[in-house]
């Protein structure tokens, strides 16, 4: 299998650390509202790597973490739970939207029952011992309000600070910021860990004498828990390319200060920025869109994972109303030609068919299999979908379907395989159907179509007889 590895900027081959394992780890929600579209087109780039490695034959573990204490979530949980203690109104707060993001995880398609998600208040222990790491190495220094990390003697100690990206002079401040916002201008010196304000939560930490009750940095969460799960080094690191600065190059600095030749993350895979009509995303231009609203016009959010699957992560992909109407009209072809294992037609196999399955299912794995090129795959699929559609399917017990389509959901996600059959009764109308077909009763035969039309059935005639399908 092949990878992108933003740290050598170059597509190579994947070896894993351990061998037959492959460890993961995606940077999560901050679990203070609904995520955007955008946050989750990056969870279904992760999925569908997660998928790809186990497709593979690896057995992966995938660690993605919950942000449930920063800025934002403070500042909603202030808002929301006015009349509780600080600890208790971010726990009320984040537990909720944890719930949430887990409902459109899987709504997406994504299947959380293989990651282990992890909170950030639950391994506030693995990051006081690394900041005591980091302090005791002269890579820290305490403030009147907390500590931070000191990226002159990172790079004094002989360490790059720019390795998932080109950092100058022209962008390196001797500054310090002390919020967990994005910074991108320029470099600074970042927290570590914060010293409590007014109606805060806080934990109690004390460093070299100093009473430091407060809660950690952004940054630090990230690289404490991965290597708490994972063990350092691990095998790939993911996130949005929004992530690699200063997020990522931070993660990386407080990891390896101080340790020789030290690996953090053997690869960083990062995906592309999803726009909106041409546009970043921004609550200012009016396109700023949650799963709810793709929901609420009536939308299937696989739909949605398919309009995403339709671009290369590494490429942006762009949302608009139009491309998702597409892309539901497409799942719902796919939805079709999946409901085909339930109607053979013929007793025989054509020669030409069985060569274009197996060449389908290789050229699907050798899609994923190469820099996880989902587009590709899907083109691949669509030459076996459409000489199905027009073609007689053949009567082998499902063995041209079944089980290729729990193959093709084990990579794709889009749920094709176990779509139940129509019903008895249902069948028994089509067969009347067919019958006033042949006796060329017409207005029967119509006023049939229409009987399985108001059950959400559709019936196209071929060549070949009848073929149903869902609306």
């Amino acid at each position: 299998m092949k990878l992108y590895n933003t740290l050598t900027h170059g597509v190579q081959k994947f070896t894993p650390l351990k061998a037959g394992y492959a460890s993961v780890y995606s940077c999560g929600p901050t679990v203070y509202d609904h995520i955007h579209i955008g946050n989750l087109s990056a969870f279904i780039a992760a999925d569908t790597l997660r998928r790809s490695l186990t497709a593979s034959g690896l057995k992966v573990r995938h660690v993605m973490n919950f942000t449930d204490v920063d800025d934002k979530t403070i500042r909603r949980s202030r808002e929301r739970y006015p009349d509780v203690s600080p600890e208790e109104a971010l726990q009320a707060l984040t537990r909720e939207y944890e719930e949430i993001f887990l409902g459109d995880m899987e709504a997406i398609g994504n299947d959380i029952h293989t990651v282990q998600f992890i909170r950030a208040t639950d391994n506030l222990d693995a990051m006081r011992e690394l900041i005591r790491r980091l302090y005791d190495g002269g890579f820290a220094y305490i403030t009147g309000d907390g500590v931070y990390f000191s990226i002159e003697k990172y790079r004094a100690s002989g360490k790059k600070y720019g390795q998932l990206l080109e950092l100058t002079s022209a962008n390196t401040s001797d500054a310090r910021i002390d919020n967990d916002e994005y910074d991108k201008e320029s470099v600074h010196d970042f927290a570590l860990w914060k010293t409590r304000k007014e109606g805060e939560p806080a934990w109690e930490f004390e460093l070299d004498g100093h009473n430091l009750l407060g809660r950690p940095g952004w940054h630090i969460e990230c690289s404490a828990m991965s290597s708490q799960a994972l063990g350092q080094p691990f095998d790939i690191h993911t996130g949005g390319v929004d992530l690699i600065f200063p997020h990522h190059e931070n993660e990386i600095a407080q990891s390896t200060a101080g340790q020789a030749n030290a690996t953090y993350a053997a690869r960083f895979v990062h995906n592309e920025h999803l726009l909106v009509e041409g546009k970043k995303m921004s609550k200012s231009l009016n396109n700023f869109f949650t799963l709810r609203d793709i929901q609420e016009r009536d939308y299937d959010p696989l739909a949605f994972r398919l309009m995403v699957l339709q671009s290369h992560y590494r490429s942006q992909s762009n949302f608009s109303w139009e491309n998702l109407e597409a892309a539901q009209n497409r799942l719902q072809d796919l939805r079709a030609w999946a409901d085909l294992r339930h109607q053979p037609r013929t007793e025989t196999m054509p020669l030409e068919l069985d060569e274009l399955w197996h060449q389908t299912l290789d050229g699907i794995r050798e899609n994923f299999f190469n820099d996880i090129d989902s587009p590709q795959a899907l083109a691949t699929l669509a030459k076996l979908v459409s000489y199905m559609e027009h073609n007689p399917i053949p009567n082998q017990d499902g063995k041209y379907t079944n089980g290729a389509l729990a193959m093709i959901d084990s990579l794709f996600g889009l749920q094709l395989d176990g779509r139940p059959d129509i019903s008895d009764d249902q069948k028994q109308v089509m067969a009347e159907r067919q019958k006033a077909r042949d006796n060329k009763e017409w207005s029967k035969s119509d006023e049939l179509r229409d009987q399985l039309k108001a059950q959400g059935i559709g019936i196209r005639d071929t060549d070949n007889g009848q073929v149903w399908f869902r609306f």
